[in-house]
């Protein structure tokens, strides 16, 4: 007499890439995962190869197969390092997010996700599966490209409304969050956005950190290889004081609550 038994589909993530000693994508040292796809056409976008989730150049992963990569560099993360998964959009491989945050948190991995909330609504099926996620979720890396309606949809092509909506959220449920701003000079670099951006931000009770991550065009000959016109073209950089301009109007230094987490 033979015995029924169900197995468990595996829960694939198509895979960009990883990199093993990440500094700047949250807390430590980080085991850095980058996924396919996003509905965002950001004019500075460094990884434009990550809009399409389908990629010749991408791997079908599961969470334990990534896993078992990050496990051979987890004696350098020490007490505030861990894993971040980024983009691309990761939410858009929600399922995939889910699987690979659970087994971490299981091992004791400290977990970060970097997303721009452009796929987040409170409708189901998704806002469930958020709310999973979140259970295995330590910090969100927050960007918010422009607060302005308008002007966000000239530099993204899509609208901000869902992303400053999943920030309200993500306030209401007091998950940890380090909102980031790309300072763009002709796109997001005017006053009146900064100080719109800090009267929305310090409506948050849930912001551990602020971050001024100023223009470049290091990903530009990615734009060139895929035989993409490169939207920012002759805009150089932000000066140095623009930036420190920025971190003034947006209260940086005031967010410091990531210091004792």
């Amino acid at each position: 007499m033979s015995e029924n038994t169900t197995q468990e589909q595996p829960v694939y993530g198509i895979v960009h890439s990883t990199e093993s000693f990440g500094s700047v994508d949250g807390p430590g040292v980080r085991f850095i995962v980058f996924l396919q796809g996003c509905k965002m056409r950001c004019q500075f976008c460094h990884n434009p190869d990550t809009w399409m989730l389908q990629n010749p150049k991408a791997r079908k992963r599961t969470a334990d197969d990534v896993l078992e990569e990050a496990s051979h560099y987890k004696s350098y993360w020490g007490k505030k390092g861990g894993i971040t998964v980024s983009g691309g959009e990761p939410l858009l491989q929600i399922d995939f997010l889910i699987d690979l945050f659970k087994k971490a948190k299981a091992q004791g991995i400290h977990t970060t996700v970097d997303t721009c909330g452009q796929p987040f609504t409170r409708e189901e099926p998704f806002f469930s599966k958020f709310n999973e996620l979140m259970k295995y979720t330590d910090l969100l890396l927050f960007d918010i490209k422009q607060i302005d309606e308008k002007a966000h949809k000239l530099l993204t092509r899509q609208s901000n409304k869902s992303i400053l909506d999943m920030a309200q959220y993500l306030s209401e449920i007091g998950k940890p969050v380090w909102i980031r701003h790309v300072l763009v000079p002709e796109r997001s670099d005017y006053d009146e956005y900064l100080i719109r951006l800090n009267d929305f931000i310090k409506s948050l009770n849930n912001v551990d950190k602020v971050e001024i991550l100023p223009y470049h065009t290091m990903g530009k000959y990615k734009w060139e290889e895929l035989n993409l016109d490169y939207p920012l073209d002759g805009i150089l950089p932000p000066t140095e004081e623009r930036v420190n301009n920025a971190k003034q109007l947006l209260h940086t230094a005031d967010y410091v609550g990531y210091l004792t987490r």
